[in-house]
Order: C-alpha cells, then sequence, then structure tokens
C-alpha cells in the first residue's frame, strides 16, 4: 500500500502544483492545501483516473475516508468543501475532467448537498479527538503504538516488497479463502437469527464447508450453546463483513458479493486492497474469554504483538515476547495479571490465538521459538503504523525500485540520504542502462518538473556513460534542454549548443518547483534572475516557451511579485501566451 500511495502522490503532484497556482485568481477564497488528502484518496479508493470524477466518487471520500484521514478536522470543516468545489472547477476550466466524469454542475450541487454531513462529521472527529487528548492517560491501550513512536521514527530504513510480490503473497493467504469459502457457503440469501446467527445444524455445516474444527460435545462442566463455543468461526464471519465478501440483503438477511467467488482476483491492486481492508480485523486474535472484563484487559494484545515485533526490526524469540507482554498487561491493568493466567489456562499458552491468527494471515512465520514478520507482515504494520499518524521511514527495496520509485524518493530525502539511495540503486545495473531509465522515468509526465530536474541531476553524476541516453533524450521536448546541456558540458562533438528557449525552459522548471514550496520561495527564485528590469525582459520573451506550467506561473508572478512593473510584464506575457495557445 505504501508503493502505490507514493506513486499516487506522485502522479497528483504537477497537477496539485498547477492547481495550487491557479487557485489564488480563481478562487481566492479556498484554501488549496486543504484539497491534497481529498484528491489522494480519490485516486486510491474510488478512480484509476485523476482525471475522472463521478458524483458518488464525493460521498465515498468526504463522507467514508477524509474522517479517517485528516490531521486537523476543525481545518477540514472550514475549508475543505471549498477546496473541492475549487479544485473540480480547475479541472473542468482546464479541460482535465475526463471521459466518464458527470458534469461539473452536477458535482458542485453533490458538494452543496454534503456539505452539512461532511462538516458534522468533522466536528465529530474533533471531538472524539479532544476527549482523547484529555483522557489520554486513561485511555491508554495495551495495542497503542504511540508510547513506542520515538523507537519506530529511529529504525533503520524498512525496506518492502513490490505489490506484485505481496499480492502474490496475499493470494495465499489461508484465512481470506476461508472467509471466502464461508461466505459462498452462505449463498445469495440466508435469514439470520437475532440471539444466534445460525442454528446449531448450519454451524456445523459452516465449520465443515470452512475447514474449522468442529468443537467437543457438551459435557457438564460445559454445558454453553454450541454458538457459543466457537468464537474462530464468528471471527471468519465478521471478516467476512469487513471485507464485503458477505453484504446486508434486507432485514436480518445476508448474502454473498458477487465477485467474492473469484476470490483470489486477478489484479495485484485489487488483491491487496482486500488484504488490507483485513489488516484492519486484526483484533481478531486478541483471546476471548469466558469472563467478559478479562476479555477486555487483553484487548489490543495483538496489536501489542505488532510494534513489539516492529521495533525489534521484525524478529523475536516467543518466550522473550510472550514474558514482556505480561509484562505489559500487569502493568497496564489491576485485573492484567488474571486475565492473562486465564488465557493461559483457556488456550495452553496466552498467546496462542494472536500468534496462530497472525500465521494464518501470513504476518508472520515461526521457527521454533523464533518469530518473524514476512514482507507482507511488514507492509502490514508499516499500513498500521501510518494510520496512527507515526513516522516511519519505509521505502521500496533497492532490488525492487524502479528508476521513477528513485526519483519520487530522492526528491523528499536529505541529500546525502538521496546519495545513498541512488549509490545502492546503481550497483545493480550499469551506468549507461541507468541512464536511460532514469531519462525514461523523467520523461513519463512533461508536467512533473521536480522529478526531472531530479532525474537531470543524477544522470549528470554518470559521465561519458550517459552519452547515449543523453543524445536519445534530445528527441524529449522535455529533456532536450537538459540534454543539450550535458552534453556540450562533455563536450560531445556535433552536440547541438543550448538554445535561448532550452535555457528559458530550464528556468520555468525552476520556478515550477520553487511554487511548489510556497510563495516566499517562490519569490526568491524570481529575484534570483536578477533586477526587476532583467525579469521583465525575460518576461518579454519566454511567453513563447510551450512549456507546461506556463500560464499558471506566469499569473503567479503577476500576484506574487512586489514591483508593479514585473506584474505589467507577466500579465502581458500571459495574454500572448494565450493569445498564442488559442
Amino acid at each position: 500500500m505504501t508503493d502505490r500511495i507514493e506513486a499516487a502522490a506522485a502522479e497528483l503532484r504537477p497537477l496539485l502544483q498547477e492547481f495550487i497556482l491557479w487557485a489564488p485568481e480563481h478562487a481566492p477564497d479556498s484554501d488549496p492545501d486543504l484539497v491534497g488528502p481529498a484528491v489522494l484518496w480519490h485516486r486510491l479508493a474510488a478512480s484509476p483516473h485523476i482525471g475522472r470524477w463521478r458524483r458518488k466518487d464525493l460521498r465515498t471520500i468526504l463522507l467514508d475516508r477524509m474522517p479517517q484521514v485528516v490531521e486537523d478536522p476543525q481545518e477540514a470543516a472550514d475549508g475543505m468543501i471549498p477546496a473541492v468545489r475549487a479544485y473540480l472547477t480547475f479541472m473542468s476550466e482546464t479541460g482535465r475532467l475526463a471521459e466518464g466524469s458527470d458534469k461539473l454542475d452536477v458535482l458542485l450541487d453533490e458538494l452543496e448537498e454534503l456539505e452539512e454531513e461532511f462538516t458534522e462529521a468533522m466536528d465529530e472527529v474533533a471531538d472524539y479527538d479532544s476527549d482523547d487528548d484529555d483522557d489520554a492517560e486513561e485511555a491508554e491501550s495495551l495495542g497503542d503504538f504511540e508510547p513506542f513512536a520515538d523507537v519506530i521514527g529511529g529504525l533503520p530504513t524498512i525496506r518492502l516488497r513490490p505489490d506484485v510480490e505481496l499480492a502474490e503473497a496475499a493470494r495465499a493467504v489461508p484465512l481470506l479463502t476461508t472467509t471466502r469459502d464461508l461466505a459462498i457457503w452462505v449463498g445469495p440469501s440466508r435469514k439470520v437469527g437475532e440471539e444466534s446467527l445460525l442454528t446449531d445444524a448450519e454451524i456445523k455445516e459452516a465449520l465443515a464447508a470452512t475447514g474449522l474444527p468442529e468443537p467437543p460435545p457438551a459435557t457438564g462442566d460445559d454445558d454453553a450453546p454450541l454458538a457459543q463455543r466457537v468464537p474462530a468461526l464468528w471471527n471468519v464471519w465478521n471478516l467476512a463483513v469487513d471485507l464485503e465478501f458477505l453484504l446486508p440483503q434486507g432485514d436480518d438477511t445476508v448474502g454473498v458479493a458477487d465477485d467474492t467467488a473469484a476470490w483470489p482476483f486477478d489484479d495485484d491492486e485489487d488483491v491487496l486492497d482486500v488484504w488490507l481492508l483485513g489488516l484492519q480485523s486484526v483484533d481478531y486474535g486478541d483471546p476471548e474469554l469466558d469472563d467478559e472484563e478479562l476479555t477486555l484487559t487483553l484487548s489490543g494484545l495483538t496489536r501489542a504483538a505488532l510494534v513489539r515485533l516492529l521495533v525489534a526490526e521484525g524478529s523475536r524469540d516467543l518466550n522473550e515476547l510472550r514474558a514482556e507482554l505480561e509484562e505489559a498487561v500487569s502493568d497496564l491493568d489491576d485485573l492484567g495479571a488474571d486475565a492473562w493466567a486465564a488465557a493461559t489456562e483457556q488456550n495452553g499458552d496466552a498467546l496462542a490465538t494472536v500468534v496462530d491468527w497472525l500465521k494464518e494471515y501470513r504476518i508472520v512465520t515461526v521457527e521454533g521459538d523464533d518469530v518473524r514478520l514476512t514482507p507482507l507482515g511488514f507492509e502490514g504494520v508499516v499500513h498500521l503504523v501510518d494510520d496512527a499518524d507515526i513516522e516511519v521511514d519505509a521505502r521500496p527495496a533497492i532490488d525492487a525500485m524502479t528508476a521513477l520509485d528513485l526519483l519520487s524518493f530522492s526528491a523528499e530525502l536529505p541529500e546525502d540520504e538521496a546519495d545513498a539511495e541512488f549509490a545502492a540503486w546503481m550497483k545493480l545495473r550499469e551506468p549507461a542502462q541507468a541512464a536511460r531509465e532514469l531519462l525514461q522515468a523523467a520523461a513519463e509526465d512533461d508536467a512533473d518538473a521536480l522529478i526531472r530536474v531530479q532525474a537531470a541531476s543524477m544522470v549528470g553524476t554518470l559521465g561519458d556513460q550517459a552519452v547515449p541516453a543523453w543524445q536519445e533524450a534530445l528527441e524529449i521536448s522535455s529533456l532536450r534542454p537538459y540534454a543539450a546541456t550535458h552534453l556540450t558540458q562533455l563536450e560531445v562533438e556535433e552536440a547541438p549548443e543550448p538554445t535561448q528557449a532550452d535555457t528559458q525552459w530550464l528556468i520555468l522548471d525552476m520556478w515550477t518547483i520553487s511554487a511548489g514550496l510556497g510563495r516566499q520561495e517562490f519569490v526568491s527564485s524570481l529575484h534570483d534572475i536578477g533586477s526587476a528590469g532583467d525579469l521583465c525582459n525575460l518576461l518579454d520573451v519566454i511567453w513563447k516557451v510551450p512549456h507546461p506550467h506556463l500560464e499558471e506561473l506566469l499569473e503567479a508572478i503577476g500576484q506574487a511579485h512586489p514591483d508593479r512593473q514585473v506584474g505589467k510584464a507577466a500579465k502581458r506575457a500571459l495574454f500572448k501566451a494565450r493569445s498564442s495557445a488559442n
């Protein structure tokens, strides 16, 4: 999932940069920075195309997703709807609403209808967060990750496997197969009871269909109804509901979803979506005891085990982990020792259900006394840490890192770390091939100036071995300015001299990047050109360059530069650029 989030963010970055430049003039009352989470989750959860927006997507994003991910619910309540309204208008006016989108007026009408519900949802989140802050010490849970935040933040870089490998592992998760089989057994429509979802006969059928063991016959000492003696079945049932393998069909009726029988799905992204959705049910691994109060005392035990595995860099001695958790339970709750003893007596090992669930979900492997996170497990725990708003350094494994991955991550890293990533990546390929991969990645999106500059910088360190790649890049309009510059510096025979337009393209890339950093950085980059007169002279000619961000940049210069003459020159250049385009 982390790979997908990073990829989606990289895909959206140039578009959001354009929106940030567009917004001050066209939607001055909106805060363009607030639209980021909504746009990101639209891409991740609602549409494979960043330009396709439908009315139904807005409810999914704003009412289902945003309450889970916004960092400042009050700020979102005040400004996210206007920001999304401005963004959709920007998409429409710039011709970026893709085929299959609803019309702009339909989308804006839906936003208006949702605004009150969205504000209420954000207020609820704010109230909940406030209660959490007031009662933080009292509400501390066994499964909280927050006490480990500093340790997690200081861990060595966690290397994640690519989605194709993770999806292949997820397809083999036994618990998902069991969940599918239960849903298929339920069938298209099945009535469920009020006190017990299923009759004893149905329970036995369900156990047989899923391969779950049937409990021994009730005795005098244990004459509890069958429904109370099959907690594993109800955990699988609840997981089926969580995964939407089972859907409500009406009052007291459930049925299998249409695509459930197709699990495991062919599409890697769909497979990981299902697996990650099930990850939220991690607490089903916690022990269920006869005493409800003791059961609550051990609530969060599975998460507690996971976070301790993470801070140990993925591996622990099971006996040491058991002892540490027993101590943590006892320290946290007066009933902790009793709860631990009850779980041990009932299951033979207080961690039995925890380890079983984690193994069945392919999060851990156990060999002897060694319990270890799998690659899928690392992906899942990093996802849970992200959900807890804790910083963790997780990146693709070097051997699985594409050139675009490298460029995207390096753009966000300190220079020494970015250099180290590049050096490690280079060890796995020849310089000439590396240069081609980097420049091809930079050419994928003409609008992404940051990736382009990063690629040119890296390829520039490869010297003469990058010459063939630079020569090929001369044929790519967005890379030609960089190619001509570097080939000239390398004194390659018959290399074209950089033209005035090439130099101006490089300037426009620099301005695009600085505009994304904020107004102060943008104005500083304008001052780097020289005096106001120098900038005016540049604006008189730079409008001819067919740069993807030209018009937005000229608008931004007219608004941001403190010199009135520069503002006028920028507006004249913008008029000429638009007239030329038309």
